[in-house]
């Protein structure tokens, strides 16, 4: 049960393409009775004191996860949509002047930044930021719940890299480095990771190839914020919006603006290392793995089958 004098809210990033993936990723079934990943993190959460539940998505996809999520979960917590558009621009911007006529009119989301900014109207206290199509495991939950309980801080869950790697292709990750008392310093975003018997590696800016050994922390947008940051997420979304706004492809990232924050000193950010495996749905080849990971953690009785008897 959750502690009424001590309640969270969980903001659930479902508005991405899913383009790799091939479709609407998020309502992919994984559980032995047709759960979702979605549905995994509500369980984890709810139990970690997370009573609230804000799903961000798009108006184009609302039917189909009211129809597969939404009113599953309603029965068992409070939960708020809010929408990310295109439109959703601060006061003094408008889509139409950003491209001044020269670019084809934006149709990919402004990024994760923007996705947690939108969410502001409807979370009421600290909140965590999580990806709907990534699997967290519980301790990650109980990690942020505790930090709340301790800190006004923001937080930050990590994971080993040879934890968050695809065996079907390459992944883009947040490299996170610490300072000397275990602080969030910066986060470097990589792309192109590929997986080997080593660890990993990835091709630099200079087309040179780089290893890594898989036991560097990434950033996988598992966050912990106190309502502080919305103010300061619009501001870094209008400053995007000045240099970068007329690019169809531009986007903002919540691990980016968060790294720039820390080091300007606008923020503190505690870093944690979950003590579970991370796994989520990047290709769709993936899919079959998380299903096989969620069988496993039924048989070791970490979740009931069905998730909600």
């Amino acid at each position: 049960m959750v502690n009424p004098k001590r309640s969270y809210d969980l903001v659930v990033l479902a508005a991405g393409m899913g383009s790799r993936f091939g479709g609407i990723k998020q309502v992919q079934p994984v559980g032995p009775h047709g759960e979702l990943i979605i549905e995994y993190s509500a369980y984890d959460a709810l139990r970690a004191g997370f009573g609230r539940l804000v799903l961000v998505i798009r108006k184009d996809i609302e039917a189909d996860f009211r129809d597969t999520i939404g009113r599953r979960l309603e029965q068992r917590m409070d939960v708020a949509y809010v929408f990310q558009e295109m439109d959703a621009l601060p006061g003094g911007f408008a889509q139409t002047n950003l491209s001044g006529g020269q670019v084809p009119p934006r149709t990919k989301p402004w990024g994760t930044a923007h996705a947690t900014l939108v969410a502001q109207a409807a979370v009421r206290g600290p909140f965590a930021v999580i990806n709907a199509d990534d699997f967290y495991g519980a301790s990650a939950y109980r990690t942020l719940s505790a930090h709340f309980a301790a800190s006004a801080d923001y937080a930050m869950v990590g994971y080993p890299l040879s934890q968050t790697l695809s065996e079907h292709g390459t992944v883009s990750r947040g490299l996170c480095a610490t300072d000397a008392a275990g602080r969030l310093r910066g986060i470097t975003e990589i792309t192109k990771i590929e997986k080997t018997e080593s660890g990993a590696r990835y091709t630099d800016a200079a087309g040179q190839a780089q290893q890594l050994t898989g036991e560097e922390i990434v950033s996988m947008n598992f966050w912990g914020f106190t309502p502080a940051v919305f103010p300061q997420l619009e501001a870094k979304f209008e400053t995007f919006l000045k240099s970068r706004g007329s690019d169809p492809k531009a986007e903002i990232y919540l691990p980016t603006t968060l790294s720039e924050l820390n080091q300007s000193g606008e923020a503190k950010i505690a870093l944690h290392r979950s003590e579970d495996a991370w796994f989520g749905l990047t290709y769709k080849e993936d899919l079959a793995s998380a299903q096989g990971a969620i069988k496993a953690l039924v048989a070791e009785g970490k979740y009931p089958a069905p998730l909600w008897k």
